[in-house]
């Protein structure tokens, strides 16, 4: 278990790199194409729609690759692309170029994910694998904050050379994630019951991988509630209600940029004291928490519309709302992860993390096309409207998603378990 430890610390410090670098230059793509590389806003769109669609040309060769050959070769194969992908975008200058380098971008980051996913599962048994979910999207958090501070202190949109700078330097992260986290060798993974093992291996072996995980129903509903979830909150978080804060409620992007690091931080501070009360109660029903808590943000959002002309209330609205994500991120955090490696065959864990990233990654990619849409047409009300909506039916889904998972994979078994131990030491101690 000491090995153990010390492999996943390797994993978490390259979540961390990656992170840094994913904060250092993603928030700046757009001003690089638009105004550095003066190409508009049109290829500047255009460079982030090929960076979402090359996760979907990716994901399912790399959950199989996964499954074949381990997550650490494939790791090493996504780093390689994203730095080739970042180094290229930073001396493109036309159109064709940007497009190219950014699919490589793009299915480099996606490649990785599922990747080292699939190496925290690896490194961690059952009980202590939501600390390490929760521990990775912490440090997701704090890098990508950290990334983002230290990126726009680079940043000038005079000077070309200070961006492409900044994308060097990406290249260079990803090349130390590939040092700190590719090199570090992964446990075996754990031997199946012979007739799981081999229904399995003959989905792998036939390339019916991915047959099994359509055909797992559990995880076809949890799918559906992701895709919802990445939908309605992360695909919102930087797109459509950044839109809506700046557009209709007025807020100075210095307000914005000060309540996405509310939400930051909030993540940062409560992310640890979540995990203890999660880890205690159902998966599910800390989903179905996040969904109420993301209702709140939602009404807060309609306050902070209704009171725009009000600029104290209106900011003190607004920094809530993003607060409020990050506590709902917090309360999903360590529970979404493990469910998917509860539920995925031990040989097909990397088709099911990524079948789970492709989800995410669709989700992301359609949420800002119908936020900026719908606030952008000037119907702000009927936005709030439908992404409270949607929240009410991540609540609704997270409670029927109950009904199909097993007692362990629902986090009972483990409660449980800790609720019997003191039981039969007591009637022990009894008979002697």
């Amino acid at each position: 278990m000491k090995e153990w430890g010390g492999r996943l610390r390797r994993v978490q410090i390259g979540n961390a790199i990656s992170a840094f670098g994913s904060g250092f230059t993603l928030p700046y793509m757009f001003v690089y194409v638009d105004q550095v590389r003066g190409l508009g806003a049109a290829a500047a769109g255009a460079v982030f729609t090929v960076f979402a669609l090359a996760a979907l040309a990716v994901l399912p060769f790399t959950g199989r690759g996964i499954d074949r050959y381990g997550p650490r070769p494939v790791l090493l194969a996504g780093t390689a692309v994203a730095a080739v992908g970042a180094f290229a975008f930073g001396q493109a200058a036309g159109t064709t170029g940007l497009l190219l380098s950014s699919f490589l971008f793009g299915a480099g980051v996606t490649t990785c994910q599922p990747a080292l996913a699939t190496m925290i599962v690896r490194c961690t048994g059952r009980t202590e694998r939501s600390r390490a979910f929760a521990l990775q999207f912490t440090l997701v958090n704090l890098g990508m904050g950290i990334g983002a501070l230290v990126g726009g202190q680079v940043v000038d949109t005079s000077d070309p050379a200070s961006l492409t700078r900044l994308f060097t330097i990406e290249a260079l992260a990803f090349l130390g994630l590939a040092a700190v986290t590719g090199t570090a060798k992964m446990p075996p993974a754990e031997v199946e019951p012979a007739g799981a093992g081999a229904g399995a291996a003959g989905g792998s072996a036939n390339g019916g991988g991915l047959r099994t995980m359509v055909a797992d129903k559990a995880m076809l509903r949890l799918c559906v509630l992701a895709g919802l979830i990445f939908f309605t909150c992360y695909g919102q978080f930087e797109s459509g209600v950044a839109a809506f804060a700046t557009d209709t409620v007025g807020t100075p992007p210095s307000t914005l940029g000060l309540a996405i690091g509310a939400n930051a931080l909030t993540i940062v501070l409560l992310q640890m004291f979540v995990v203890r009360i999660t880890e205690r109660r159902r998966r599910t029903t800390a989903m179905a928490a996040a969904g109420a808590v993301w209702l709140a943000a939602w009404g807060t959002a309609a306050v902070a519309g209704l009171v725009r002309t009000e600029a104290v209330a209106a900011t003190v609205a607004i920094v809530a709302v993003y607060a409020l994500f990050g506590v709902g991120e917090s309360l999903l955090a360590p529970t979404m992860g493990p469910i998917v490696a509860d539920l995925a065959p031990t040989r097909l864990l990397g088709t099911y993390n990524a079948g789970y990233a492709l989800v995410k990654q669709t989700a992301v990619a359609v949420g800002p096309a119908v936020g900026v849409l719908l606030v952008g047409s000037g119907t702000w009300p009927l936005y709030l409207a439908a992404m409270a909506l949607c929240t009410l039916l991540i609540v609704a889904l997270a409670v029927r998603l109950r009904g199909h998972l097993t007692p362990a994979q629902d986090n009972v078994r483990v409660l449980a378990v800790a609720q019997r131990e003191p039981r039969a030491a007591r009637e022990l101690q009894t008979a002697a």
